[in-house]
């Protein structure tokens, strides 16, 4: 018996799609990227942003390369609207961007959009209302004759309206929200009845917007939905296709690259993945993918920890320290077998002659990204003898054979299982120092040499070798003919 009421709950259903053409795909190129940060995000947050933080995630956004920016609901929020006319009295939207703002489908609120964007050069109209059954019948009450009309109405509207702001082009785009749960058919005959009203051809396409609201199945279903919705609706080359994915199961970047193998050509999301609930898909990790596969991911993310810094300020919310790419802890191991594979694989690197990227555990190199190798190996509990020595050789030009890794990675054990607590880098060099060279200011080498009971005679030798830089700088010729000679 189960232990849980699974009762509650019905599996999704698959969807009928003989001969899908999309896992035998590869994305070979970024899809077009339409930051919602400022909308769909900004909602989502416990303290909305101001102007001033709402500037300055619009300028980080730019920075980055976004063209396309959903930059709020103006009709919903006399701050929205007030951060609109901002950006166009101020001319402070570049040539290259556009800028996009939603409206429901309701006259009042379509007007007021367009009193929002009046003046701008170029502005997306971002038209929805929801189609899914179950809002159809228990929210709206409504037949889908009822909700195509709730789409149509608005859709005449924000036509007829383009006329009132004459400086501006206005490109027309509809999401079916919901429609994870909305019956591929009528999504198909809705979004084929706005495209209709809107007269969109292939020189003036439309956005089709194909919203994961929440998150019902796995990405696979999503995928496959992509696919018939795209092999089904008529006048496939008057539109852009565009997803809008949230993460409600926790797979919605995975859902984003399979809707683009689908043939998604947008992808609609925030930084870091804020948003609604558990978040919408994050535009940052999808970039990134593309990156580490070779793909031009078409946004500039040379500093991560800057973009970091400021979505943190401007979300009031932390991005978390396990955040693919992002977080704080993503390229360290603490691992004992993790970090001997880096260690090698650094070494490996640096022996080859070209560029090609080949690190173990580190599908990208941290520098891409502004980060340096510092923290990509700490110690603790967990580590073995290859971080220990790792951090000895990279900070302290200490090179210790195999042979002292050993012993001396069991004295660090001892201290933080001991201590519980991780050893830096500074705390290694203590412990090596207070086992191995003494107290007071020594001679390094003069210590190794009348001290060789414990420690093997070939092993001293080279670790005096290589510790001159650190303390004794001392050298062979100072010692005549007492200088060691190998057995």
């Amino acid at each position: 018996m189960a232990s849980m009421p699974i009762h509650k709950y019905r599996p999704f259903q698959p969807v009928h799609l003989p001969g899908r053409t999309w896992p035998s795909r590869t994305i070979e190129r970024a899809p077009i990227w339409c930051s919602v940060d400022l909308r769909d995000g900004n909602q989502a947050l416990v303290e909305p942003m101001g102007a001033e933080r709402k500037r300055r995630m619009f300028d980080l956004l730019v920075k980055l390369g976004f063209k396309e920016i959903e930059v709020g609901f103006p009709a919903a929020s006399q701050t929205d609207f007030d951060f609109v006319r901002e950006l166009i009295e101020g001319d402070l939207v570049p040539k290259d961007v556009t800028i996009q703002v939603l409206t429901q489908s309701r006259s009042e609120l379509i007007r007021r959009t367009f009193d929002a964007i009046a003046g701008s050069r170029r502005a997306i109209v971002h038209l929805y209302n929801s189609t899914s059954e179950l809002q159809r019948r228990v929210v709206f009450g409504q037949d889908r004759a009822g909700i195509i009309d709730i789409a149509v109405t608005g859709a005449k509207l924000i036509r007829d309206l383009a006329s009132t702001v004459p400086d501006t082009e206005i490109i027309h785009q509809y999401s079916p929200e919901s429609f994870t749960g909305t019956e591929l058919d009528f999504a198909v005959e809705i979004c084929e009845a706005v495209l209709e009203t809107w007269g969109a051809t292939p020189t003036k396409k439309a956005i089709l917007n194909l919203p994961a609201t929440v998150e019902m199945a796995t990405p696979n279903v999503y995928a496959d939905q992509i696919e018939w919705f795209g092999r089904h609706i008529t006048g496939r080359d008057r539109f852009v296709l565009s997803v809008h994915p949230h993460n409600d199961r926790g797979t919605g970047v995975a859902a984003a690259e399979l809707a683009v193998l689908a043939g998604a050509e947008r992808v609609e999301g925030t930084l870091f993945g804020n948003g609604e609930r558990t978040g919408n898909v994050d535009l940052m990790t999808l970039a990134l993918n593309l990156y580490s596969q070779g793909v031009d991911p078409e946004l500039t993310i040379a500093h991560i920890d800057a973009i970091v810094e400021t979505v943190e300020y401007c979300n009031r919310l932390p991005v978390h320290p396990r955040h693919p790419y992002a977080g704080e802890l993503v390229y360290t191991a603490f691992s004992g077998s993790h970090q001997d594979a880096i260690k090698k694989g650094f070494e490996a690197l640096a022996k080859r002659n070209d560029e090609l990227w080949e690190v173990p555990y580190l599908p990208i190199d941290p520098k891409d990204l502004g980060r340096t190798y510092e923290a990509v190996i700490r110690v603790n509990s967990q580590s073995g003898k290859g971080g220990v020595a790792y951090l000895l050789k990279t900070d302290h030009g200490l090179e210790l054979p195999r042979a002292l890794q050993v012993e001396f990675s069991r004295i660090v054990q001892d201290w933080t299982d001991r201590t519980g607590k991780e050893a830096s880098s500074s705390d290694i060099w203590t412990m090596f120092s207070e086992r191995y060279l003494g107290d007071g200011d020594i001679n390094l080498v003069d210590s190794l040499w009348h001290d060789v009971v414990t420690i093997d005679f070939i092993d001293v030798q080279f670790v005096a070798v290589n510790c001159r830089s650190e303390l004794g700088n001392a050298s062979s010729a100072d010692k005549g003919d007492s200088s060691p000679t190998t057995r």
